[in-house]
């Protein structure tokens, strides 16, 4: 069993390498997103916060393997200049929209958690809206929102075993090819702990950055 193990490493490790900077750039990309979402569906206009609310209800509401799957496979048939050949590229593109969408309701509620009275008295002090948000709201917000982040990235780091409906390698689809070349599931053993010791890492990465930073002590 152990022999088995140390071969199989390699490729376990390759597909985890995959399966991790998906994970990164799809939540880092997809916060930065997510923040002009809510502030979008936030507005008073409605030309702003009608199709912001339309993303991310579209996003929220619908499976995100159906998402993968039109990005790679229905995109060109809409449009051949939609086509998307890279498997990874396709598969970032759909995390970062989807995780997008859910973080942008964190984002929504963190805000609205702040204090009406810091609105108000920042503009008593001549602050003007967008001033406001970036000096006042938004840094306070970003202390709330570590925990839900920390939720989000975890969330996605199992979700991401979804690429491999569109030949992506990634964790999963490693373990899945080792156990089927082999004939033996017991690759699902050290591809579990593997999995157990990314979310372990991680999570203690965000407990650290809530113990220092968050309101929720």
């Amino acid at each position: 069993m152990i022999e088995r193990i140390i071969r199989w490493m390699p490729q376990l490790l390759n597909g985890a390498r995959t399966t991790i900077i998906i994970t990164i750039i799809s939540v880092s990309i997809g916060l930065v997103l997510a923040v002009f979402l809510a502030l979008g569906k936030m507005s008073k206009h409605k030309i702003l916060s009608a199709p912001c609310s339309a993303y991310i209800f579209f996003f929220r509401g619908t499976p995100l393997l159906m998402q993968i799957y039109f990005i790679y496979f229905g995109l060109p048939q809409l449009n051949p200049a939609l086509t998307i050949r890279s498997a990874f590229v396709a598969a970032l593109i759909a995390y970062v929209l989807n995780t997008a969408a859910y973080l942008a309701e964190n984002i929504r509620a963190g805000i609205q958690s702040i204090d009406k009275g810091q609105f108000e008295a920042a503009k008593a002090l001549g602050l003007t809206y967008g001033q406001t948000m970036r000096l006042v709201i938004i840094p306070q917000t970003v202390r709330r929102l570590i925990p839900p982040v920390g939720n989000e990235f975890i969330m996605v780091l199992k979700d991401v075993s979804l690429v491999a409906i569109i030949g992506l390698t990634d964790l999963t689809k490693v373990t899945r090819a080792i156990s089927s070349s082999s004939a033996t599931a017991l690759v699902y053993i050290p591809a579990m702990i593997l999995y157990l010791i990314i979310t372990a890492f991680f999570t203690f990465i965000f407990n650290k950055l809530e113990n220092k930073y968050s309101v929720y002590q």
